[in-house]
């Protein structure tokens, strides 16, 4: 099965430039917890809701002020369209995320998540193993 198959196409995205405060909107309107940042379209970064809560919210920074650009991490990890979703799961699992951005020609075109994977029937042990490899806690710096 490709990813084109199951991932999500109605996706929201932000520019570098956007407030913080705008990427909460708009987690909350999607009802999403990540947000692919693009320049033209191209994917440059992520921002999720825990780099809201810990670079911005935990810091005392102004959300209304503070920049996407400040806290997203850069240059994510993508994939495409044609790839077999075992391969998508594999790589989820081995960088420890929950949703890989979608590009085509350089262009985001669909977003897939563990949640696409683990309602497919035929994935779910791929969706499984994906989210225990993401699910292993770090060291604690305390």
């Amino acid at each position: 099965m490709k990813v084109k198959e199951i991932m999500s196409k109605k996706i929201a995205s932000l520019n570098s430039e956007d407030s913080v405060e705008r990427a909460a909107q708009l987690m909350k309107q999607y009802d999403v917890g990540s947000i692919p940042v693009c320049r033209q379209n191209q994917v440059v970064g992520i921002v999720t809701d825990r780099d809201i809560a810990v670079r911005t919210i935990a810091e005392g920074r102004d959300s209304k002020q503070q920049k996407v650009s400040d806290i997203m991490s850069a240059n994510p990890v993508v994939g495409n369209p044609d790839m077999d979703v075992h391969d998508a799961a594999r790589i989820m699992s081995d960088q420890q995320i929950r949703r890989l951005p979608i590009v085509d020609n350089n262009s985001l075109v669909g977003i897939v998540a563990l949640g696409d994977i683990s309602v497919e029937p035929d994935l779910q042990d791929n969706a499984e193993q994906a989210l225990k490899n993401i699910s292993q806690p770090c060291e604690s710096k305390m």
